[in-house]
């Protein structure tokens, strides 16, 4: 008798595991403050949260010399960090409802993967890990440190390389219309959250689109039946 195929589920981090807007939005007023231009709205930064900081400020200031948008993420990333060593990664970035219970019941499943693909440094995901007590749920990550922002598709392809599992048996779980578009350029399939940064239309790229966490098992064993 076969073994079962591995399966392959990588999450995005910010606005699908964890809910950091808030940090994320005072962080980046900051480094506007420093660099003397207005901050932008809201919604503009939780737009472009999930893409690489440089690509990220570089669409917020388009207007400001390159060598100023270079200073204004190194002061984004100082002011994250002294947010979140303020209240703490895991008071900062809480976990959305279900997300635990929902990881301990794929990782529990022997033929599971999980992994992580985020516009995160190293850095910050470790300290993340580290407040939530997450590290033993993944076993792939990648993040920005290391990979062309989303969605180039680099992040998913190492994913894939590092497990051994074949893109159709895969599938990308994210928040962000980058999230969708990295998935479909990887070969692999996508399931979008409506919990996240990104509005629902936003993520017509997905197979489907879940509301709650408790969704995501029933979900994939459907997408997993398709592909077999």
């Amino acid at each position: 008798m076969m073994s079962p195929r591995l399966r392959l589920i990588v999450f995005d981090v910010d606005g699908t595991l964890v809910d950091s807007q808030n940090d994320i939005v005072a962080a980046m007023a900051d480094a506007f403050s420093r660099a003397g231009l207005p901050a932008p709205p809201r919604a503009a930064v939780l737009g472009i949260v999930g893409l690489s900081l440089d690509v990220a400020m570089d669409r917020l200031a388009p207007q400001a010399p390159a060598p100023l948008r270079g200073e204004m993420v190194s002061w984004y990333k100082d002011a994250y960090v002294g947010l979140r060593a303020r209240s703490g990664a895991a008071e900062a970035s809480p976990l959305y409802p279900g997300a635990r219970e929902t990881l301990e019941r794929l990782h529990a499943v022997p033929e599971n993967i999980l992994g992580v693909a985020t516009g995160k440094s190293r850095r910050g995901l470790d300290k993340l890990f580290e407040g939530h007590a997450l590290d033993r749920y993944f076993l792939t990550r990648q993040v920005s440190d290391h990979h062309p922002s989303k969605p180039h598709p680099a992040m998913l392809m190492a994913a894939l390389s590092e497990t051994g599992v074949a893109p159709g048996d895969a599938v990308m779980v994210g928040d962000t219309s980058f999230d969708m578009e990295m998935a479909r350029a990887a070969g692999m399939r996508a399931i979008g959250v409506s919990w996240g940064y990104h509005p629902r239309g936003a993520l017509a790229g997905a197979e489907r689109v879940i509301d709650d966490f408790g969704e995501l098992p029933a979900c994939l064993d459907a997408l997993w039946e398709t592909a077999a």
